[in-house]
């Protein structure tokens, strides 16, 4: 579901908005409860959707039908932030009259500047259509990664005739709001002194690289699989391009560029026919660009997102970590953590993008529907690397064989790209030689990799996958 779907929704009719209300599937940022809910298990949805990006909670529709919300609990429930969460959620209330003296409330909440919880002192985080409760450890890395307010929702330096009319009135037309400004504030893109936010900036102003020259993207070709350096250096004439502007046009030129520079070979296709596409599914690369813009650090100001194309692999680099509640070892686990939760939510809203965790699985049912290896995350120290390589996938019968540990070099020649010696898989992996040695041999003796060297002591050795 769209984040903007509801405020389309409220712009019909009364009854009209009440059934398509009733209709809407709860997700990320939409949740419906019962006008009957006690004030205390409210605060449960609030304080999830503040440790998340936000989003409305519908008060006075269940089961299918408008139950409402008697007259004397409206107080109670408007005041269930204020009464059982800590540090107060905030969210602002809107009222929709009914017959009876019985009314449905709409309770927006913003995204939280801490960890939130409730009165009795449990922390929960939005995740898709649920309320999930975290565990002491996931609490702990949630309140190491709340320490400050989420960069995106600071000050931005300019000021708000910077942002570009035409982007902010085509925003405005599609969550359905009544004024531009009306917009902004209830996205949180305005401070309460009524400046622009850094998400504002990034996604609205005509040129926010004054701002922040490091956001944007840069997409690269190289013509053999390894970069190279000086002399040797493999870089494509005319295949470095920077994609600047907002983060929409960023996107939407870099997908542009890959789409344009992306190798091409013929395969065979459902259709029965031979047909040239690119070495990596476009749901696939789109899917890494998509989430490298969205969930970078914008406050990293030394470095821009990067697309490299090689003949072999798709590399898509981005600055700042993985959320310390993330495991980059399981990518199809992640929960959702917007480090950026305004610039998500709107760029849902415009159907840029979706929930994170969907378009993982997506990505990586691309890749598998094409026979191709899974998506390969990796984390240096100041930044998270995709690879997307075009390598065939491994027999079941070949994997069944393989250790945990033997997988994991497999994943770092992959990444790599090309050979690599023995010490350069040792460091990469993160393992003992001895180790290293133990499952490159392994490898090799299924045909997975091969060695190549002119003796056991040629210090120019390499293993490459077969």
């Amino acid at each position: 579901m769209y984040a903007a779907e509801v405020d389309q929704t409220l712009t019909l009719p009364l009854a009209e908005a009440l059934e398509g209300l009733v209709r809407l599937p709860e997700g990320q940022w939409f949740e419906r409860k019962s006008g009957r809910i006690d004030p205390k298990d409210l605060a449960v949805p609030l304080v999830a959707l503040a440790n998340a990006e936000g989003g409305c909670v519908v008060v006075g529709l269940h089961d299918g039908a408008v139950d409402g919300v008697p007259g004397a609990r409206v107080n109670a429930l408007r005041q269930a932030a204020q009464d059982f969460t800590r540090p107060v959620v905030r969210a602002r209330v809107e009222e929709l009259e009914l017959a009876g003296d019985r009314r449905v409330l709409l309770l927006r909440v913003d995204p939280g500047e801490a960890v939130h919880e409730t009165a009795k002192g449990d922390v929960y985080l939005r995740v898709g259509d649920e309320s999930r409760r975290l565990g002491f450890a996931q609490r702990q890395e949630l309140e190491f990664d709340r320490g400050s307010a989420p960069f995106d929702g600071t000050r931005a330096r300019g000021n708000a005739d910077e942002l570009d009319p035409v982007q902010v009135g085509a925003y405005q037309l599609a969550i359905g709001s009544s004024s531009p400004e009306a917009m902004l504030r209830a996205r949180g893109l305005l401070t309460r002194d009524g400046d622009p936010t850094v998400a504002a900036y990034l996604l609205f102003a005509a040129s926010p690289q004054m701002l922040f020259p490091n956001a944007h993207v840069r997409v690269l070709r190289y013509t053999d699989v390894d970069r190279g350096t000086g002399s040797r250096l493999t870089l494509d004439d005319d295949a470095d391009v920077r994609c600047e502007g907002s983060i929409p046009q960023q996107i939407d030129h870099a997908a542009r560029e890959i789409e344009r520079l992306l190798p091409r070979r013929r395969a065979l296709t459902g259709s029965g026919r031979f047909e040239a596409s690119g070495i990596v599914p476009r749901d696939a690369w789109l899917e890494g660009l998509v989430n490298a813009v969205l969930h970078r650090s914008y406050s990293m100001v030394g470095d821009h997102v990067r697309v490299e194309i090689f003949p072999d692999r798709v590399e898509i680099s981005s600055p700042g970590r993985f959320p310390g509640i993330v495991n980059p070892d399981r990518p199809l686990d992640i929960s959702r953590y917007a480090r950026n939760p305004r610039i998500a939510r709107v760029c849902s809203d415009l159907g840029i993008a979706q929930e994170l965790g969907e378009g993982i699985r997506r990505m990586f049912d691309e890749m598998r529907s094409r026979g191709l290896t899974d998506p390969i995350y990796t984390q240096t120290h100041s930044g998270v690397r995709l690879v997307l390589s075009s390598l065939d996938t491994l027999p079941r019968e070949a994997v069944d064989q393989l250790s945990r540990g033997a997988r994991h070099v497999l994943d770092v020649l992959r990444a790599a790209g090309r050979p690599l010696g023995t010490g350069q898989v040792e460091a990469a992996a993160g393992i003992t030689r001895p180790t290293a040695i133990r499952h490159l041999q392994k490898l090799q003796e299924l045909g997975i990799v091969v060695w190549e060297g002119q003796s056991p002591r040629d210090p120019r050795a390499v293993w490459r996958i077969s």
